[in-house]
């Protein structure tokens, strides 16, 4: 018997940019043909957002639609939270989590609650997997002198982990592709099952397979900056070493591309290709010295930080080839694939908001502005289609960029649109007074607090 409800795939990455898909941009400096394969059959959105920021708050607000920016911060699922796998299990779906992203499995961690089977590939970032010296690798040629005193351990513990790495096969997105296929093979039948493929990679620190190492200049002889330190480049990379970095970081996002392509593949070898919703999301980009600083962080609230795949193929390629421009939040990924797997009744719980009614047609957009930053810190942004208002705190400079004429977010124009930041303020207040939470270090020279405090 036929299963009445689509299988779910759900791709998870880590840290990938939308302008390094070449879908989105076609000069992305990396070539990710999967990727742009599936997004030509699927519903591609430009303007789906992270929330609150970074990786786990991220997930939370996948997994359970729950808005996290100002009322969660990097904790466990609460008590009282209902994730995705535990709703589709209640709906009769086979659930399994495969993923390297260890901080799941940190003390007091349980992001893998509500899956049935769940498999942990280890060692990436700082995993403290193995222990002992390095035998093959050298940690001094991968750090500099200018580096902060901890990056040798944390360089050190990272290399330990990869250093009898042999072939592309044995890198972490290589093993996931496996074991997801590997699942999938013994778990066909007339169940239909959620598959969460979360990929850690492309991540820092990066360390592509050598066959995907063809974006840094062979020429190249300095140090292997695989994890380049916080804080203004230019203050300790030249700018040699600064491609260099990127050009890995590059290698990261073709070889993650090609694996994602393996699963994808197995998933056709066993006739569950075009029975199945399968969305591709990454949790957030990552600043390439694009504005003077590698790493995320609370005060890079910029397109090259919060600009994202979102991509949803439907059964039979059902509303593939359109590509959106309507603004969401992260929030509104839960609601969406529950409404997408005829789960649409089961969504007046939830905070975030559907985007099928746009997928059909049937609407243009379901919001107005997001909103974005990280629990912890006082910077926030809030932007529309047109224009990113960004919040400082204390007696830093605002900032407000258009982002149609601008989309680097090298010019701006707060003194010389102080209106559309005001506009853009009032909407951050009416944002969260819906909420119902304080506005977290949101109150700036525009008073937004108040904006939405009558509704």
């Amino acid at each position: 018997m036929a299963q009445e409800r689509p299988n779910v795939v759900f791709i998870a990455l880590d840290s990938l940019r939308q302008d390094h898909v070449r879908f989105y941009n076609p000069d992305a400096p990396c070539e990710t043909p999967h990727m742009d394969a599936l997004a030509r059959e699927s519903v591609a959105f430009d303007n789906v957002y992270p929330e609150g920021l970074p990786t786990i708050p991220v997930r939370t607000c996948w997994l359970t639609g729950n808005r996290t920016l100002v009322n969660r911060a990097w904790q466990p699922l609460a008590a009282e939270d209902r994730s995705m796998p535990e709703i589709l299990s209640m709906a009769g779906y086979l659930t399994a989590l495969f993923t390297d992203c260890y901080h799941y499995f940190k003390p007091g961690m349980n992001l893998h609650r509500g899956y049935r089977v769940w498999e942990w590939v280890r060692g990436q970032e700082y995993d403290s997997y193995r222990s002992g010296p390095l035998t093959r690798l050298n940690v001094d040629d991968y750090i500099k002198d200018s580096f902060p005193p901890n990056w040798r351990h944390i360089v050190e513990t990272a290399l330990k982990n990869i250093e009898e790495f042999e072939t592309a096969e044995d890198h972490y997105a290589a093993r996931l592709a496996r074991l997801a296929g590997d699942w999938l093979e013994r778990n066909t039948g007339g169940q239909p099952f959620l598959l969460f493929w979360d990929s850690f990679d492309p991540h820092e620190p990066w360390t592509p397979p050598k066959e995907f190492d063809r974006y840094t200049d062979p020429a190249y002889r300095g140090k292997k900056i695989i994890l380049p330190p916080g804080g203004m480049a230019a203050d300790r990379l030249t700018e040699e070493e600064m491609d260099y970095a990127r050009g890995l970081y590059a290698g990261e996002c073709a070889y993650v591309d090609h694996y994602i392509g393996v699963l994808l593949q197995r998933l056709k070898d066993l006739d569950l290709y075009d029975n199945s919703v399968i969305v591709l999301i990454s949790d957030h980009g990552h600043p390439l010295s694009d504005h003077g600083k590698f790493l995320k962080g609370g005060d890079r609230l910029y397109n090259e930080l919060l600009k994202v795949p979102f991509t949803i193929r439907f059964p039979g390629g059902r509303y593939g080839g359109q590509r959106l421009d309507a603004l969401g939040s992260f929030h509104d990924v839960l609601p969406t694939l529950l409404d997408a797997v005829g789960m649409g009744n089961n969504l007046d719980a939830l905070p975030g908001k559907s985007l099928m009614p746009v997928i059909r047609g049937e609407a243009e957009g379901i919001r107005e502005a997001i909103i974005a930053g990280y629990h912890e810190a006082a910077d926030r942004v809030v932007r529309d289609k047109t224009w990113s208002y960004i919040r400082r705190p204390g007696d830093e400079v605002d900032e407000l960029y258009n982002l149609q004429e601008d989309p680097q977010e090298r010019h701006n124009l707060i003194d010389e649109h102080p209106e559309e930041a005001q506009r853009l303020a009032a909407m951050f207040g009416v944002l969260y007074a819906l909420q119902g939470a304080p506005v977290k270090g949101a109150q700036g020279k525009y008073e937004v607090a108040h904006t939405g405090a009558a509704l």
